[in-house]
């Protein structure tokens, strides 16, 4: 079984830290129901181990009616069922630590279910009561109070339905999401208190971190006015209030030694990196890299900024390629537009997946040699494709709520394939979400025994990440290089060479090849969209 290097596992751990996403439902089903759940992700820490990872995030684990994927939180004190219990939370996140892998949970902050009894004592409750004051109750507009109190878009995109649902009693409620998700009014006391107290709660059973979900949105203007597209200061997103309420997390969080990784999606570096002042959160996610097109230019800019926008906060960057969201890597880069967009999201997009693979194997060893932490998305060590999922088994709401446009992030969720020779390739029971046919051919068991499979290249590129001085946090330099190649160095003559143009390219001066995401051509040439790391 893997053990890590203690080096890796003190002081400002996060900072260069490898950082593996658990979407639990489709990870590993310990009991055989069909949907994953903490004994299998007990099971699969040896696995984990031996891949190389510093921390694994946990999507929301906590007693939800899943109406959007858990993100409608009943209970964080509660495991829901369908996972397992909070002891068995407790010894996964002290089994994990054992061997070195450090633990982080998410916390929703803008909305709550509407089974969450905070919830549930306000529509009983009725109009004007205390209980309604920590969420967004308000009358309607028109003659009668049928129409919704203002206009403000929803925050799924293509969704056309109202953010407002209202009550026999009358009285609307506002849901940023789905009507299942009530947003909840941060202006009160008490919601500040109960959320503080919930990170207590998690940081006292040994968590090493929280990550924030949408993390821009929690606070809104009193007022709530209409939306106008431009106006200064957003009725809903990236208000001032935000940061004083995170400033508070962070008192918790230094308490217990703990980390925050926020969900912020904003255009503007400058109030991005607001967010990541020294009393504020340790970390963001960059969705900049992780939205860019294969493209040299687009790809060097973003990353350039990123470091630019980090550092008058010191703050490390943080780099991801794909998570529960988002098209899965290979399929992405291998369509015809390698960005990606909530926006463009359609059934049937051709792709080549080959294309896609060897582009994905490129990409793999460029996000790790940057500067900074990096997350993995359960099975993008794997190369999975994203799955095409039949209309009538799609869950996501994202589905429905565009009238069937929008394919949905379910394609990304597909439970995992472990073993290729077993019933649903080793998943467990007959899983929540189908598995296209050929799943097995990613099976992680015949993987490992493959030198040249994609998960053989993580392997070794995170073991040469942790054991080779020079990569993780600390400062970056560019090379010259052709139109098309993206060339830098990092500490100590680390050097990595990706190769986006359309021929090969010869590799800069070298003592050591420590790895390549594809073989050399026969002159020692690097090959188009294939990556290197070097030693000078």
């Amino acid at each position: 079984m893997g053990q890590h290097s203690p080096a890796r596992t003190q002081g400002e751990w996060w900072r260069s830290a490898v950082i593996y996403q658990v979407y639990v439902r489709s990870f590993a089903d310990g009991d055989g129901d069909g949907t994953g759940d903490l004994a299998g992700v007990r099971a699969r820490l040896p696995y984990l181990a031996e891949l190389g990872v510093d921390a694994l995030w946990f999507n929301p684990w906590y007693l939800s009616p899943m109406a959007d994927g858990g993100y409608d939180v009943a209970d964080y004190r509660a495991i829901d069922p369908s996972f397992g219990t909070l002891a068995e939370a407790e010894k996964l996140v002290a089994e994990a630590r054992e061997l070195g892998i450090r633990t982080l949970v998410d916390i929703v902050p803008n909305h709550v279910s509407d089974q969450h009894a905070w919830f549930r004592a306000a529509v009983a409750a009725g109009p004007g009561s205390p209980e309604r004051e920590l969420f967004h109750f308000r009358p309607g507009r028109g003659e009668h109070g049928e129409l919704p109190p203002n206009d403000w878009p929803s925050q799924f995109v293509g969704s056309t339905e109202p953010v407002w649902t209202r009550l026999p009693d009358g009285d609307w409620y506002l849901h940023l999401f789905t009507p299942e998700q009530p947003d909840l009014n941060w202006a009160h006391p008490a919601v500040r208190q109960e959320h503080e107290d919930v990170l207590r709660f998690w940081f006292e059973r040994g968590v090493a971190g929280v990550r924030i979900d949408s993390a821009a949105l929690p606070a809104k203007d009193p007022d709530l006015p209409d939306f106008v597209e431009g106006r200064d200061p957003h009725p809903f997103v990236d208000r001032d209030d935000l940061h004083d309420i995170y400033r508070s997390w962070r008192a918790v969080a230094d308490d217990y030694d703990g980390i925050f990784v926020g969900e912020v999606w904003l255009p503007d570096t400058e109030r991005f990196a607001r967010y990541l002042r020294p009393d504020e959160l340790h970390t963001a996610f960059n969705f900049s890299f992780l939205s860019c097109p294969w493209d040299a230019g687009r790809l060097r800019t973003s990353i350039n900024e990123t470091l630019a926008e980090h550092a008058p906060v010191g703050a490390p960057a943080t780099w991801v390629l794909c998570n529960h969201d988002v098209t899965r890597t290979v399929t992405r880069y291998g369509r015809e537009d390698t960005g990606f967009d909530f926006a463009t999201k359609v059934f049937g997009t051709p792709t080549d997946l080959a294309l896609g693979t060897r582009r994905a194997r490129a990409a793999a060893l460029l996000s790790l040699a940057l500067p900074g932490a990096v997350y993995v998305y359960q099975g993008e060590e794997l190369g999975l494709p994203e799955a095409e999922i039949p209309r009538d088994r799609i869950q996501d709401p994202m589905y429905s709520r565009s009238g069937g446009t929008d394919p949905g992030r379910d394609g990304c969720r597909v439970p995992l394939p472990w073993n290729a020779d077993a019933p649903h390739a080793g998943f467990g029971g007959d899983p929540w979400l189908p598995q296209p046919a050929g799943w097995s051919a990613y099976a992680a068991d015949d993987q490992a025994a493959d030198p040249g499979s994609m998960l053989t290249l993580y392997r070794e590129a995170l073991n040469l990440r942790r054991t080779e001085p020079g990569f993780g946090d600390g400062p970056l330099s560019w090379l010259p290089a052709a139109d098309g190649v993206l060339a830098f160095t990092r500490a100590d003559g680390a050097l990595c060479v990706v190769n986006l143009s359309a021929g090969p390219t010869t590799l800069p001066a070298h003592s050591q090849l420590l790895i390549t995401s594809g073989p050399l051509d026969t002159e020692g040439r690097l090959p188009q969209d294939t990556a290197a790391w070097l030693r000078a």
